[in-house]
């Protein structure tokens, strides 16, 4: 499944363009984590979902690099930001993924639970990016507004918002631009492989 989920990944990314500062909408590559999680336990969806963050760290060697380069002009400035981002967009935004069975014992439609499920752990990596939008790049936010033929939103946004305020909707707005399509589409995608047999007729350990 991590396999799986790492080839999905890597069609997407030879196919749909990845935003500048990192993020990308996928074909539902979290989709078989989830599933790990929701098939044999939370337990073992967690170490999956860890091993897949370890995954995600090595496909994104370049930008990485460019993070942590003294001479590139993305570099993250000293070792504790590295250390936060590391954690924030890798460790834990994939590791949550296994926490997909959290409904299944409690929902009897199984379908409707892994559904219920992929959606709010999506929704937990969402946040963590947030968080560490907000922290790490919450300085590129009036660039980010005031970019010339940007959504009209952006010249209200910062004519109402400063500081910590604007940071923050920086860090949900750039990050909603590929995370809230990808849980839509993983949760729909999700309602369907419930359907499955196979699916269906499984059971937590």
């Amino acid at each position: 499944m991590i396999a799986l989920a790492a080839v999905l990944e890597l069609v997407a990314k030879m196919i749909i363009p990845e935003l500048p500062f990192g993020g990308q909408v996928t074909i539902v590559s979290m989709l078989p984590v989830v599933l790990v999680g929701w098939k044999y336990g939370i337990g073992k969806g967690l170490v999956t979902g860890f091993v897949y963050s370890l995954v995600q760290i090595a496909l994104g060697v370049k930008t990485i690099s460019a993070l942590i380069m003294p001479a590139s002009e993305d570099y993250l400035g000293n070792i504790g930001n590295v250390i936060l981002m590391f954690i924030l967009d890798y460790i834990v935004a994939y590791t949550v993924l296994g926490l997909g069975a959290m409904f299944k014992k409690k929902m009897r439609n199984n379908s409707a639970s892994l559904c219920l499920g992929a959606f709010t752990v999506l929704s937990l990596r969402y946040i963590s990016h947030i968080l560490s939008g907000y922290i790490l790049y919450g300085a590129w936010a009036e660039w980010f507004f005031s970019q010339e033929n940007f959504y009209a939103i952006g010249g209200w946004i910062l004519e109402h918002f400063s500081g910590n305020a604007l940071a923050v909707i920086y860090s949900i707005f750039y990050n909603g631009l590929y995370m809230i399509p990808e849980i839509v589409i993983t949760a729909v995608a999700a309602l369907i492989v419930g359907r499955l047999p196979v699916i269906k007729m499984s059971e937590v350990e």
